[in-house]
């Protein structure tokens, strides 16, 4: 994974809160001031922030890609046809719906961990400095629990990512009378794209994490999601006008 953006220090600056009862209404605005200064930092070099960030996105891409092919040669095809969308008859409004909707449900799953990401490395370390004694000490623990059961989550995604698209691909490439490896080639125009899209928050949460900067993942959050969605926009159109043909020109029981 390429290296974060250079960081004035290495871990996130905590501001003390005063201990007057409003820890958690500070801790909010000083996460947007956090929020703020990150976006005029990335404004003075934004290929600083975006090339690790578009790095990390298309590596996990082709891993999940890589891993896909894999679990396509280890599972049974199964025997139900699969319906593709553009192969025979044109792409509906329903079948655009359909791949945007599994897309967009993937990027805010990726974007939500990014957001929880921030409370629990950032606000949560700033509500913990007003509190005393043991609510003190679950405050720490609750970030530390917070990002563990989100990179848990996050990790659990793509093994089921990977699983059910493997799966799937088993089944379309014995529909096609392809090798599963050149269903994977096939695809590649949409799929690393829109890959690379939803996966845009969650590189930002490992590089964040990797250099304890916490305090930027809301400002993160923005940033990549907005990024990412005409990159969906376009990798739907690319699937829904474009693969077909692809198909019909590699598969010889289609065309």
């Amino acid at each position: 994974m390429s290296a974060a953006p250079e960081a004035t220090s290495s871990e996130s600056p905590i501001t003390p809160v005063p201990p007057d009862g409003r820890g958690e209404s500070f801790a909010l605005a000083e996460g947007m001031r956090d929020s703020r200064a990150a976006f005029q930092r990335w404004e003075r070099d934004p290929g600083a922030v975006l090339i690790p960030w578009f790095t990390g996105a298309v590596l996990i891409a082709a891993g999940l890609l890589v891993a896909v092919w894999f679990v396509s040669l280890h599972v049974t095809p199964d025997t139900t046809r699969l319906p593709l969308p553009g192969v025979g008859d044109p792409p509906g409004l329903g079948d655009l719906v359909h791949i945007l909707g599994r897309n967009l449900l993937v990027l805010a799953l990726h974007a939500t961990a990014c957001v929880a990401g921030f409370i629990a490395g950032s606000s949560m370390r700033r509500v913990a400095t007003t509190k005393s004694g043991f609510s003190r000490a679950l405050h720490e623990r609750a970030g530390q629990v917070a990002i563990a059961w989100v990179g848990f989550v996050t990790v659990f995604s793509l093994l089921t990512q990977a699983l059910g698209l493997g799966m799937y691909a088993s089944t379309l490439a014995d529909q096609l009378a392809i090798p599963s490896w050149e269903l994977v080639l096939t695809v590649l125009p949409h799929a690393l794209l829109e890959l690379t899209a939803v996966f845009l928050p969650l590189a930002a949460w490992l590089i964040a994490s990797r250099r304890d900067r916490w305090d930027e993942l809301l400002a993160a959050t923005f940033v990549t999601v907005a990024l990412a969605l005409p990159m969906i926009f376009l990798a739907a159109a690319i699937e829904l006008e474009i693969w077909p043909r692809i198909v019909e020109s590699v598969s010889p029981v289609v065309g």
